[in-house]
């Protein structure tokens, strides 16, 4: 496949200088990522341009060691490339120092992790504040937000209960939560749905998919194709290429919920 052809992916490296579109909440300029382990170079990501629009949902493929989870550290400012530019927002984040990516990840990224990554001895309202405790927010301010982001994920009246008394489904909706809190312009997912059955899996992304139409931007790494069916545009990742970026019409969660003769 001709990647210049792509949608989605831009034309040429060549452009690397040139200032990011207003509109683009990602865009990503020859990306490359390489690592250094006792004299070997090895070359995880090269060069990879893509951009992803405000508003789209896009599901990250690819098997083992082929640079989608490298591209998603990138994306996530956990981890700075060797080459390239990345902008987020508008703002040029690929050359900015560790503090200040850290900021930026505080700021405008929400993650979501299959391991739920929940604090145990906290109650799920305190593991949704835990983003603002950096932020500067009183601590009403905190409790007001974390409450009214567990509200949204259908979790309010479980505000004081422990992870432990929670199902795997309403750990997920809180960490969900947790990524909202901030306001972010971007959810990255990384595999949010594996450690869930199937019945909970459709429900965590019919929330991932009603969030993406209320606007936001959601990013997905999976590898489960059904689950890759919930997403309006699918990156496929190789050799650390892209290999594939198509635009499909996404599954309804909620209709795959009613499938299963759950009222969603």
């Amino acid at each position: 496949m001709d990647l210049h052809s792509v949608p989605g992916q831009l034309s040429s490296p060549a452009g690397v200088n040139a200032p990011a579109p207003a509109q683009s909440i990602i865009v990503a300029r020859a990306l490359e990522k390489i690592y250094r382990m006792e004299g070997y170079a090895v070359t995880a990501l090269d060069k990879v341009s893509i951009e992803i629009q405000a508003g789209e949902f896009v599901a990250v493929m690819g098997p083992s060691g082929s640079g989608k989870s490298t591209f998603m550290n990138l994306l996530g400012c956990l981890d700075r490339p060797t080459g390239g530019e990345y902008w987020l927002a508008g703002e040029k984040v690929s050359e900015l120092t560790s503090d200040a990516l850290a900021a930026i990840r505080n700021r405008r990224i929400g993650f979501v992790f299959q391991s739920f990554n929940l604090l145990p001895r906290t109650s799920a309202l305190e593991n949704v504040e835990l983003p603002l405790l950096y932020s500067h927010v009183t601590a009403d301010e905190r409790h007001r937000r974390a409450l009214e982001r567990l509200g949204a994920v259908g979790l309010a009246e479980r505000a004081a209960h422990h992870p432990a008394q929670l199902s795997g489904g309403q750990q997920q909706r809180v960490a969900i939560a947790r990524a909202l809190v901030n306001d972010p312009v971007l959810i990255l997912a990384d595999e949010p749905t594996g450690a869930l059955d199937t019945r909970t899996s459709f429900e965590v992304m019919g929330l991932l998919q009603d969030l993406n139409r209320g606007g936001l931007t959601v990013v997905l790494v999976t590898h489960e194709h059904d689950i890759a069916d919930f997403a309006s545009r699918v990156v496929s990742f190789r050799d650390g290429h892209v290999v594939d970026d198509r635009r499909v019409v996404p599954v309804d969660a909620h209709a795959k919920l009613r499938e299963l003769g759950v009222s969603a």
